[in-house]
Formats: structure tokens, C-alpha cells, sequence
């Protein structure tokens, strides 16, 4: 007898429940495929579905949600398929869920949908506005865009590719801002025209309308290479004015002290000090106090500015920590003071992503030029989370023009974005992350190849040797198909006007200022890279082994073998289409909730592997795994050579670590020692929702300024921070529970 009494249809009315149409619909669905029909296929699926379904009334939309689980079950992934896309070609006549999910975010629901992204507000009309705009826009290109393979592994939850809703407007991901040039030479914006800044007050506020600008032409982040090289020539001209301004007040010879060389910017009381010391003095004292201003400017600014809507602010970030000129010095020190005291009332900022670049005699040890500068980051970082920190002597990020003699000048072509995004490597041009970036990255669920691999161990008694043969060729196929997932949205991005990216093409990306208006983008974009990304190598390697790699020796070694699989095969990808193929480690928002609810529904609960409310993200050792730093920095270090389209490392320490800089220092070596390409430290400040008070107290409950008892935790989610973690999903909260300290 069928559990199942009524179905509601999609325009609410109620009508008896027929077995029958389930029958015929998966049996249409196998005549679709080249094996045909199999005997008692769609009865076994009917059966399944009844023994699964608990309530008498049922959505037609939950039946079909169901069958199709069911058929990716079985044997039968082909009819699995067939049925997806046939839903899809009828979804096309009708409007489907998507009138329910435009209530929801009416209704600001709190839910998968309005909690995509931390950093954005889906609450505000602007912020509905964006929300509307990319749940319908994601259902254009499933639709229309994607091929219907490439739509299916994505539902299914075999990938993910990202930035569905940006994939018809055909924009980049992401892009290192060559800021010199536009600092130099001015920029236009819209219909206003900017000239070179006469200081350094208009250069910061330069490099946040070049971030802001870019932003609303891109889907991903926005970054500035090196921002202590850029910004220094303009504490110069700084220092210039204050002191002509001197000269004239006091009646001084300008041409004379012009002439002597600024050896430090370093602020001292005027008392005591007379004739030419004296003025050039009050001109340095003044300098610095402009740079502190501007660098304060320029942070609160990238807090505030909204680049999109839902209160949304730019996603940057900014490289620095080797220019050893007194002008970059000071830009440095300024923007690390600045950090240090923090916005309004004292709170930390979340923007810009701050990347302090740590070199081996540049800044990393005692009478290195900027070691003082590399002990005040790892000050601030103790305090605010930022810094984090780039190994450019890690093998993979040096470069072969770091061996001329003026080595320092060519330090700022290797840098990182964000939450890991790297770009360096370029077969279509010089090495080097300046004006280039990636197009797009789609990620790989190596939790469900695992289970479906130990599914077919179980049905068919397959030897070891067998069970890894199976899994390394349902990974490679599903490489080769991300593979040219990527490809072919490349083909449809290459094909954009330079006009319809202003100030990218123009000003940021590499040859893109040769392009006419309608000039297609395609030969400057072929320097971007195409990731791929890939999450779950811990529960991956518990699936198939029963010890993810932070627990033994043996999941570590099978760990490498496969995401050097996966690198091979990124780099066969590279030589076959001629394009930067890279792989990455994936920063999973979102992600992380969607992967595991996938997996449950088609495996059901698989204990210690899919149980949990999120995946582990990319090769990292599991969050709940007790362990000291330094072996999961050992651990982690190696995949860090074999992600060249993006890493980091994490370290979690006790809210102690805020008093402590001298441990934050001590880790950052220690990273460096392993040849950790990128690296960051979390530990715990509480703030006061109310007022805005920090402490590092982990079990504050109530603000011991203002005794309010909304109080929350600044806390890393990606890579990035977020000010309050009610805004994040509910499987980064289960994470985030589930974080232990590494000792």
C-alpha cells in the first residue's frame, strides 16, 4: 500500500496521489539513454520512494526531488541524468520554486539563500535587489548556459561551479590592481577625470575608487599587489609640500634642504632642535601625521564604501612588506598603527584583507631592513587578525628576476588575494600577479567519489587495488569535465567588449589598454587562470580509509598522491588548451552546508564522513582534530607546492595570543621554515554589537563598557573576517563550534 495519499500540485491544489505517473516518468527517462529499459527499474524506485516518504501529502516538486536520489542510487546514474534534464526542460515553461524563493528573501527569511554570503546583507531593497537579480539569473544559465552534463553534476553535487549569477554578464573573477599606472598617469571614472595626486591623502583615495570601480565590473575580489611600492612615491611629494610650506613660514633656503636625504621618517618632539634640523623636523613630524590620516582614510573607506548592493563592501585586499625605501617604511608603520588602534570605537576592521610579504633578508630576522616592520605586523596581527602573511621564499613563489642585483624592485610581482586566490605562473606572458587574474574556478566534491567508490567496494567485492583504480578514474573523468566546464565558459567570457569592463580593460588587466571599445577581450584574458578547486580530502580520505591525513601517516601519503593526481592533471589540461590551468583550495562559504546535504541525500547518513553539517575545506587538516601547530603546519605545508591556483594555512590559538605578539612571530617563522606559502593565525575577540567594544575574553557574555549583553565573535570564515557570526550559514557556525585550539 502506498504510504503516499495526496500530492499538492505547484498551484496548491490537492489531488489523490498516482503511482502510476512516477512509473511512466522514469521509464521515459531510461528510453532517453542508450542502455534502454531495465526490467523493474522504475517499481524498485516507486518502492524506495514509498518506504523513504513519511507523511501522507507530498509536493509533486518533493516527489520528483526524490526520485531523483533514488535514481542516482541505483545503478543507473545515466537515467539519473535523463530525468534531471527532462525536469529542466520543463522547468523552462513554468516558473517552478522560483516565485518561493523570491517570498523568501521578501519575507527576509533566514536561510540558505539570504546567508550565501557573510559580507552581504540580503535584508536592505538593494540587498533584495541582488538576491532577486541571482537566484533568477542562476536559473537563465543552468538553463541555457551550461551544458546539460555540466548542469548535472552541479545539481547533483559532484562540483560546484561559482558565481552562477555573474556567469551571463561574462566578467572575471578577480584582478591585482597595476596601481602605479593609474597613480601616475590619472584615470577617468565614469564622467569624472582624476589627475595624478599631489599627495598622499589623494593616492589612498585613488586606490579605493580603483577598488570600488573594478569591483562593480567583477564577480570576485579586488587587490593591490604592492601597496607599500605604489603609495611610497607620494609621501615624497608629501614631505615636500610640508616642507616648502616651512621654508616659506620660516625663511628658509627650500632648494638647499630639499636636498638632503630622508634616512627614516620618524616622528620627534621640535624642543631642543633649531635652524635647519628644525624645519625639516616639523616638515617630517607633518608627513607622517598626513600618512597616518590617509592610511586611516583609506581603511575606513574600504568599510564603508558599498561597491554592490545589500551593504556590501568591497571585497579587498592589500600586499605589502618589502619596499625598504624610508617612504615605504613609512607608508607601512602608518597603515599597521592604524590598524592597531582600529575604526570608530575602537572595532576591527574586516577590509581590506591585509598580506604582509615576509622575506628572508628583507624584514624576517634581526638586521634585516624591515624586521622592526615584520615585528609590528605580527603586533597587529596579534590584536586584529590582519596581517596575514605571503612565504615569497617558498620554492614556488620566487621568481628567476630576483637574482639581478635590485632585487627589492621586483619583490611586488608575486602576491596573493584575499582568502588564498594565487596567480603568478603565465604561459601567455611574463610571470607575474600584476594587472592579471583568474576568470573562474569550479570545485570537485571528493566526498562523494570516495562514497561512490566504497558503494561499488560493498556491491562488488573489489580488491584495494581495484577500489583506488575506481577512484582515481572517477576522479580523472570528473577532472576532465571540469576541465572543459571551464573551457567552454571561458570561450563565452573571451568573447565580452572591452567596453563592457571600463576600468578593468582599460587600467587593470595586462594589455588590456591596447584593446579599442569593440575589441573582444580575448587575447589579454588569456593570461588569467582557470581553477580548479577541489573540498573534503579529509572526510575523502576517512571515506576510503578510515584516518583522514592529520591522524595518520599512511592518509597523508594517499592524501599528496591524489592532489598531485589532480595537479597532473591540471597541467595536461594547461598543455592540451593552452591556457593557465591551475589548482586550487577551495575557500568554501556556502559550499561547505551544500556538498554534505547533497551526500546525505543520496548515501544517507555515512557516519564520521557526511554526518556533519560541512566538509572540511580543501586539504586542511579537520577543525575538530586535536593536534599541535606545528605538525598540522607539517602536514599542510606539502599541498601547498601542488595548489598553485591558491592556499592557506590556519592556526588557531586562545584569545591569549592577542597579548602576545611574540608567539605570533614565533608561528610565522615556523610556517616560513616549512615552506607554507600563505598563512594566518585565528584566535577570539568578542564584540559588542551595541557599542563596539573588543576583548579578548572567549567567554564574554555581557560588554564591560556598556554591560550590553549582545555580544558576538569576530571571527575568520573563509579567509576573510566577518563582524558578526550571525551572518554566517548554518554549516560554518557547526564549524566554527567544532574549531579546537592547536597548541
Amino acid at each position: 500500500m502506498n504510504k503516499i495519499q495526496e500530492v499538492i500540485k505547484r498551484d496548491k491544489r490537492i489531488v489523490p496521489f498516482c503511482p502510476q505517473k512516477i512509473i511512466q516518468a522514469v521509464e521515459k527517462a531510461e528510453q532517453a539513454t542508450e542502455q534502454g529499459v531495465t526490467p523493474n527499474l522504475a517499481q524498485k524506485i516507486l518502492k524506495d520512494l514509498n518506504e523513504r516518504i513519511q507523511h501522507i501529502r507530498i509536493s509533486v516538486e518533493d516527489i520528483q526531488d526524490l526520485v531523483e536520489i533514488e535514481l542516482m542510487k541505483s545503478e543507473r546514474t545515466d537515467v539519473a541524468k535523463a530525468y534531471i534534464l527532462y525536469r529542466e526542460e520543463r522547468s523552462k515553461a513554468r516558473n517552478g520554486k522560483s516565485f518561493d524563493t523570491i517570498a523568501s528573501i521578501i519575507r527576509a527569511e533566514s536561510n540558505d539563500i539570504t546567508k550565501e554570503n557573510a559580507n552581504m546583507s540580503a535584508e536592505t531593497p538593494s540587498g533584495m535587489m541582488m538576491k532577486f537579480a541571482s537566484e533568477t539569473t542562476k536559473a537563465y544559465t543552468s538553463a541555457e548556459l551550461l551544458k546539460p552534463e555540466h548542469h548535472f553534476l552541479h545539481r547533483a553535487g559532484a562540483i560546484h561551479i561559482h558565481d552562477l549569477d555573474f556567469y551571463p554578464t561574462r566578467s572575471l573573477t578577480c584582478v591585482q590592481h597595476p596601481l602605479d599606472k593609474m597613480l601616475e598617469n590619472g584615470m577617468e571614472v565614469n564622467h569624472a577625470a582624476l589627475r595624478r595626486p599631489n599627495g598622499i591623502h589623494g593616492a589612498a583615495v585613488m586606490a579605493c575608487i580603483s577598488l570600488e570601480t573594478a569591483q562593480n565590473e567583477m564577480h570576485g575580489g579586488q587587490s593591490i599587489p604592492a601597496f607599500d611600492f605604489y603609495m611610497a612615491p607620494f609621501v615624497k611629494v608629501t614631505y615636500e609640500k610640508e616642507l616648502k610650506k616651512a621654508c616659506e613660514f620660516t625663511g628658509c633656503d627650500f632648494d638647499k634642504l630639499i636636498a638632503i636625504p630622508i634616512s627614516v621618517y620618524k616622528e620627534k618632539d621640535l624642543d631642543g632642535l633649531t635652524g635647519d634640523e628644525r624645519v625639516i623636523q616639523y616638515a617630517l613630524n607633518r608627513t607622517i601625521n598626513t600618512v597616518y590620516q590617509a592610511m586611516e582614510g583609506f581603511i575606513h573607506n574600504m568599510n564603508s564604501i558599498h561597491s554592490r548592493g545589500g551593504n556590501q563592501v568591497v571585497f579587498s585586499s592589500i600586499n605589502y612588506g618589502t619596499d625598504t625605501s624610508p617612504e615605504g617604511r613609512c607608508v607601512m608603520e602608518q597603515l599597521l598603527l592604524s590598524t592597531e588602534r582600529g575604526v570608530g570605537n575602537g572595532q576591527t576592521a574586516i577590509f581590506p584583507i591585509q598580506i604582509f610579504k615576509v622575506k628572508d633578508g628583507v624584514n624576517l630576522k634581526e638586521g634585516d631592513s624591515n624586521y622592526d616592520l615584520f615585528q609590528l605586523a605580527c603586533r597587529v596581527t596579534a590584536k586584529r587578525f590582519f596581517p596575514n602573511f605571503i612565504n615569497l621564499d617558498a620554492p614556488f613563489n620566487q621568481h628567476e628576476k630576483w637574482t639581478v642585483e635590485d632585487s627589492t624592485r621586483y619583490l611586488y610581482e608575486a602576491a596573493t588575494m584575499g582568502c588564498r586566490t594565487r596567480v603568478f605562473e603565465n604561459i601567455h606572458g611574463e610571470k607575474t600577479s600584476v594587472g592579471r587574474g583568474n576568470a573562474s574556478f569550479t570545485s570537485i566534491n571528493l566526498v562523494r567519489i570516495a562514497l561512490e567508490t566504497m558503494e561499488e567496494v560493498e556491491r562488488e567485492e573489489f580488491s584495494e587495488e581495484e577500489k583506488w583504480a575506481h577512484f582515481y578514474g572517477k576522479l580523472e573523468n570528473l577532472v576532465g569535465e571540469v576541465g572543459e566546464q571551464l573551457k567552454i565558459r571561458y570561450d563565452f567570457q573571451k568573447q565580452a567588449l572591452a567596453k563592457q569592463f571600463p576600468t578593468v580593460m582599460k587600467y587593470l588587466w595586462r594589455g588590456g589598454s591596447e584593446l579599442k571599445l569593440e575589441n573582444p577581450i580575448e587575447k589579454v584574458i588569456n593570461q588569467s587562470t582557470l581553477a580548479i578547486g577541489f573540498i573534503g580530502l579529509a572526510e575523502c580520505l576517512l571515506a576510503l580509509m578510515g584516518k583522514h591525513h592529520g591522524e595518520s601517516d599512511e592518509a597523508q601519503t594517499k592524501g599528496l598522491e591524489i592532489i598531485t593526481f589532480m595537479r597532473d592533471k591540471c597541467t595536461e589540461l594547461k598543455e592540451c588548451h593552452q591556457l593557465n590551468y591551475s589548482l586550487l583550495a577551495t575557500p568554501a562559504e556556502s559550499l561547505c552546508k551544500k556538498f554534505p546535504k547533497l551526500d546525505r541525500e543520496r548515501f544517507g547518513e555515512v557516519e564520521g564522513i557526511n554526518t556533519r553539517e560541512y566538509y572540511t575545506n580543501s586539504n586542511h587538516v579537520p577543525v575538530w582534530h586535536h593536534i599541535s601547530a606545528v605538525k598540522k603546519m607539517t602536514i599542510e605545508a606539502p599541498y601547498h607546492a601542488l595548489t598553485l591556483g591558491g592556499h592557506i594555512a590556519y592556526i588557531e590559538l586562545d584569545g591569549k595570543a592577542s597579548e602576545n605578539w611574540q608567539a605570533i612571530e614565533k608561528m610565522v617563522l615556523m610556517a616560513h621554515h616549512l615552506e607554507i606559502g600563505y598563512f594566518s593565525l585565528n584566535h577570539t575577540i568578542c564584540r559588542c554589537l551595541d557599542c563596539g567594544h573588543e576583548t579578548s575574553d572567549a567567554e564574554a557574555i555581557t560588554c564591560e563598557a556598556c554591560h550590553s549583553d549582545h555580544v558576538d565573535v569576530i571571527q575568520r570564515i573563509t579567509g576573510y573576517l566577518v563582524g558578526t557570526t550571525g551572518k554566517w550559514n548554518e554549516g560554518k557556525k557547526a564549524e566554527l563550534q567544532d574549531r579546537v585550539i592547536h597548541s
